[in-house]
């Protein structure tokens, strides 16, 4: 995923300082407020949709969108949708579902705590048990979050409060590319989410991602990953940001694999790779 300030102690401040200036000098603006109710949202192309540095949609375009709440409280709500890979996700209609929801509360100046939860949804995707065989086994997942941003600096820890999008003991033979060993339920695998954005001027903006999941109960699936990108925001053409990044992981190739049961192929998900993206906010 914005400090709320006291409007009386800034009209105060801009009164007296409007007093003692010289006659016929306007006085300085006072801030609007911030409005109880905010409402957003975005839209995006992305030449390759990478989660944790795995791609979600076997290399390929997808198209995204995302519509946001947030209250003055702190409160906030959001869903978010992507189109993804039928060789990924199993069975289904091609999509993520997104549903989250938390609170922000400011600790300090430019400092932000965020509790929240978040739900992945992929209709109608079930596990094959076997090629063509589907299971009775969805991919949906559910995090609970803990996030601090100070500055341009932020830190996230997940932990799925359900099995890691569906491995358990049941699943561990299919679940990957490589049968695992069965060693029961993934639940509390945690992901650690670390982000610096530094802006550069003129639009420019770079980034700096480094990630580490931990797959409980089934440590060879823990992995690192990592992302450089560089975005530049375009007013002129309708308030478009275009962005590249490249993005690797150090997952291993033989258990993030996905195939193509039509070609007999398969691509490795997790290696280094350039994403392209045009997106715009509203």
């Amino acid at each position: 995923m914005k400090t709320r300030l006291l409007s009386l102690i800034l009209i105060s401040s801009c009164c007296l300082h409007a007093a003692a200036r010289a006659e016929g000098e306007a006085p300085a603006a006072v801030p609007a407020p911030t409005p109880e109710h905010t409402f957003t949202g975005n839209v995006a192309f992305v030449s390759d949709y990478r989660f944790r540095g795995i791609s979600q949609t076997w290399k390929r375009p997808a198209v995204q969108a995302g519509f946001d709440y947030a209250h003055a409280s702190g409160l906030y709500a959001g869903t978010w949708a992507s189109s993804v890979s039928g060789n990924s996700y199993n069975n289904g209609a091609g999509l993520e579902w997104d549903l989250y929801g938390g609170y922000r509360l400011p600790l300090a100046e430019a400092v932000t705590l965020d509790l929240g939860a978040l739900a992945y949804v992929y209709p109608g995707a079930r596990l094959n048990a076997a090629p063509g065989q589907p299971s009775a086994h969805k991919y949906d997942n559910v995090d609970v979050y803990a996030a601090v941003t100070a500055g341009a600096f932020s830190a996230k820890l997940s932990v799925a409060a359900t099995d890691y999008f569906g491995l358990d003991g049941a699943t561990a033979g299919y679940a990957y590319f490589s049968p695992l060993p069965a060693q029961g339920s993934s639940r509390g695998t945690a992901y650690l989410d670390l982000n610096y954005g530094l802006e550069l001027g003129q639009g420019v903006s770079a980034g700096l991602h480094l990630g580490r999941l931990w797959v409980r109960r089934y440590g060879e699936l823990s992995y690192t990953d990592w992302k450089l990108s560089v975005s530049k925001a375009l007013p002129e053409l309708g308030g478009l940001t275009l962005a590249l990044a490249v993005v690797g992981t150090d997952a291993d190739p033989a258990l993030y694999q996905a195939g193509d049961s039509a070609a007999q192929r398969a691509k490795r998900l997790g290696d280094t790779g350039v994403v392209l993206s045009v997106s715009r906010s509203f």
